[in-house]
């Protein structure tokens, strides 16, 4: 009946119907979940992993069976038949199982399994955190989960740095499953106000004892402190943690050990081929390149100690090109550049990929041929590390060890303790290639090369001295000069960190040198103190008991203690006692240690002769409030001269800076600033008016020089021609010689000058004579203008001696007779 009704309805209204149907149809599929749900969960606790041939036995959802199914995972491994019965009820597990056992999908299928039957939404935030100590590995696993959980609805996030933290911090409270790195999870801990952890339901640790080790200790405790402590904790490793403290830490409740390798005959896969060489360091970069060129159609992954090593070596084979493709993966990259170089590598066939230990846990590089370490590993659980890259899921690999003479006896023994079956190999000296000439070359062709190339050469030898195992690592026993030249560098660089260390050592040499002589001496000369000291008490005796009666009983500690100051002092008379010095609260140098067992001395100390660096003086000067480099003028009268541009000037303002109160007072610092500004304008004004007063002498001095100029030309009327100065009266050298002209007979020789004329003043001339025919002589004015104008004409020429044109002429005749003679030549050439 309810049906037909409702059927009815949706005749006269078709849109009730619609949504009456999709809700009939929405409660059916919540129902079908449910009992989906029961059915699992009463099936967790009767599953025998013994009885377990594929995941279709295991109780799983039908979502999560169906992403394993189309992605190839069709027959579980031993670790993940273990771990997923075991997750599935909801206990605590420590996972241990070799590299390539397949860690990854033991943790995943529970998360989603329990966040499943939980009914899990985007509505109640983040329900799993998956912590890795690696990008690379965040990555690998948030690839996974994406195809493993593909049908179901939940919603998950990388958070790893390198990233966009913007948006990542907008996304947080709707992501279900985390994926992170333990830096970028307790960042958004502190600083994203969306992320909330209160009601997270299970904590999964992948590669567990390198997330708990010293490097992340801080980082993961204050992570720890913000979780719910009523959780699930997954932790899972190939070299997984049992100290106690570290279970501790997590606050696990009867964790389930699940280790399947545990009772096996090696730690590594069965299918791993691992072999050792020993070589010289030098030979290193030699033996490696002839390696590569012997490997060319193959895949092979190289561990260094260093990021510097890995960025020299992988620039120096791309310049040397051995025929393959190089890649090179270190920490100081971009985190788009690692996603990148890391998807490029395992799409490749055959590569080379030049890499630190970030490489080296939990990254499934498909077909991985060979593993090279051609730097000895931290320990052994690092070498299973760094081989497991290799011979995953069944497959074949192997892994070459390089060893130093001074690391094999040591390392060999450790690996041997970790049941790692490894044998000892030897090198063809026929197929070896030495690079280091065309090394050389491009080092020296190229600077920043050479730069790198000392960079990774530094970088080695720190890398060596850093590590905690000092019977494999020792770098005294380093040969850095044919390392240095291996590398193609012509001298060794400086390594600073050993000449310190040197040096402290020798000075705690000497120290302890100086201190066993200084005791020795001591004890030598307290010796004979003693002795001396007992002589004198018995001679002296006598007079002390006949003293001591007479003196009362007040006195006799002060005697007392001027006795005891006696002998330390050692003085031999009585004044001595007066002006003694108690040495007591200082110390002076070339004091000596005293032994605690010397009975009545105090311990003196010997200074230490401290180097004095420069940081010490600034902290010193600092103390003392001393301004560095502060130039102080004073004046005639001794009083310093305030410079207004650096220093301040107002009352208010000098009150303000020798205030000590934090902070800053912002009313009374805009008050400052009012009256400094008043003190800065006015200093503005005066320079302006200085550079106007500038600017108007600049212009007065060009018109005192015209002046001064005009002066001497009206002074002077053939001008200083000679230097001389314009006091010293008119130059008259262009005269010519008296002696010459007035002779002793009283003759007068006629100038040149008169004869010398220019046409047109002969034409004058003439032309007056005609009128008067008496002869009139030149004007001055004019013979000076005239003469004037010769001499300027013979300084331009730079004739000095007269020429013989410009001597008066000499007739023989009286001055009269001149006079006729001219006159008559004048008439007869007009």
């Amino acid at each position: 009946m309810h049906g037909t009704k409702g059927s009815e309805r949706g005749k006269k209204t078709g849109k009730s119907s619609k949504r009456k149907v999709k809700i009939y149809k929405n409660k059916k599929k919540e129902r079908d979940e449910l009992t989906e749900i029961q059915e699992l969960q009463k099936s967790y606790e009767n599953v025998d992993s013994s009885n377990i041939a594929s995941f279709q036995d295991l109780p799983l959802s039908r979502r999560t069976l169906k992403g394993l199914s189309e992605n190839g995972f069709t027959v579980p491994t031993e670790i993940q038949r273990e771990s997923i019965c075991l997750g599935l009820r909801g206990l605590d597990i420590l996972g241990a199982a070799k590299t390539g056992s397949g860690k990854t999908l033991a943790f995943l299928i529970p998360v989603l399994e329990l966040l499943y039957c939980r009914q899990w939404t985007r509505l109640d935030g983040t329900g799993a955190l998956i912590i890795t100590p690696t990008r690379e590995l965040a990555y690998q696993i948030f690839e996974t989960l994406r195809k493993v959980g593909q049908y179901h609805d939940f919603s998950a996030g990388l958070i790893i740095g390198g990233k966009d933290l913007h948006f990542e911090k907008k996304r947080m409270d709707q992501c279900n499953i985390v994926i992170c790195t333990p830096g970028r999870l307790l960042q958004h801990m502190d600083e994203n106000p969306l992320f909330n952890c209160s009601s997270m339901q299970i904590l999964v640790l992948d590669e567990a004892d390198r997330c708990l080790d010293l490097g992340f200790e801080k980082t993961m405790n204050s992570i720890i402190e913000n979780l719910p402590p009523k959780r699930q904790t997954l932790l899972f490793s190939a070299t997984q943690t049992k100290s106690v403290r570290d279970l501790a830490r997590l606050s696990l409740k009867d964790p389930m050990y699940v280790s399947v390798h545990e009772h096996a005959k090696h730690s590594t896969p069965e299918s791993l081929q691992q072999s050792y060489i020993v070589c010289e360091l030098h030979e290193k970069m030699s033996m490696l390149w002839s390696f590569i060129k012997n490997h060319q159609k193959q895949k092979i992954l190289v561990f260094m100690a260093s990021c510097k090593q890995v960025k020299y070596h992988y620039e120096v084979f791309c310049r040397l090109r051995p025929g393959i493709s190089l890649l090179a993966l270190y920490g100081t990259l971009h985190q788009l550049r690692r996603m990148s170089i890391y998807e490029s590598f395992c799409r490749k066939s055959s590569a080379v990929l030049f890499a630190t230990d970030i490489a080296a846990r939990g990254l499934d590089f498909p077909e991985v041929n060979w593993v090279v370490q051609l730097d000895c590993p931290e320990d052994a659980n690092t070498y299973i590390h760094r081989a497991g890259r290799t011979a995953r899921y069944h497959r074949g690999g192997e892994s070459l060890l390089v060893l130093l003479p001074s690391e094999e006896e040591a390392m060999v023994k450790e690996l041997e303790n970790k049941k790692i079956p490894i044998k000892r190999i030897r090198i063809n000296p026929n197929k070896l290639q030495t690079p280091q000439r065309k090394m050389e070359a491009l080092v020296a062709r190229d600077s920043n090369l050479k730069e790198s190339a000392q960079r990774a050469f530094v970088s080695y030898l720190k890398s060596v001295f850093l590590m905690k195992n000092k019977d494999v690592f020792n770098v005294h026993a380093l040969n850095t000069d044919a390392y240095s030249s291996s590398l193609g560098l012509a001298v060794p660089p400086r390594i600073r960190f050993l000449q310190k260390l040197q040096k402290n050592q020798q000075q705690n040499v000497k120290n302890n040198e100086i201190k066993e002589d200084n005791n020795k001496d001591l004890i030598a000369a307290l010796k004979s103190r003693k002795e001396n000291d007992s002589e004198e008490l018995s001679s002296e005796e006598e007079e002390e008991e006949s003293v001591t009666k007479s003196v009362p009983p007040e006195h006799k500690k002060q005697q007392q203690q001027k006795i005891l100051n006696f002998g330390l002092t050692g003085s031999d008379s009585e004044e001595d006692d007066i002006l003694q010095i108690k040495r007591k609260d200082h110390d002076l140098e070339g004091e000596l240690e005293v032994p605690d067992s010397a009975p009545g001395l105090e311990k003196m100390s010997k200074k230490k002769n401290k180097i004095v660096t420069k940081a010490a003086i600034a902290k010193k000067i600092l103390k003392k409030k001393i301004v560095a480099n502060k130039k102080t003028v004073f004046d005639e009268e001794g009083e310093a001269v305030l410079n207004k541009t650096k220093e301040r000037v107002s009352e208010l303002a000098k009150e303000y800076e020798t205030e000590d109160v934090g902070g800053i007072d912002i009313e009374k610092a805009k008050l400052v600033l009012r009256e400094e500004d008043k003190f800065d304008k006015q200093l503005f004004r005066e320079r302006v008016k200085a550079k106007h007063r500038e600017k108007k002498r600049k212009l007065k001095k060009p018109k005192e020089e015209e002046d001064e100029e005009e002066e001497d030309k009206e002074g002077d009327s053939g001008g200083d021609w000679e230097g001389e100065d314009s006091d010293s009266g008119p130059d008259l050298s262009w005269l010519p010689d008296p002696d010459k002209v007035y002779k002793q007979d009283g003759s007068v020789s006629g100038p040149s000058d008169y004869s010398e004329q220019s046409d047109s003043e002969s034409q004058a001339d003439s032309g007056s004579q005609s009128e008067d025919p008496i002869h009139r002589p030149i004007p001055l004015k004019r013979k000076l203008s005239d003469g004037k104008k010769n001499t300027q004409k013979k300084r331009r020429l730079g004739d000095e001696d007269e020429s013989d044109d410009d001597k008066p002429l000499d007739t023989g005749l009286s001055l009269p007779e001149d006079e006729e003679l001219a006159l008559q030549f004048l008439q007869s050439g007009r």
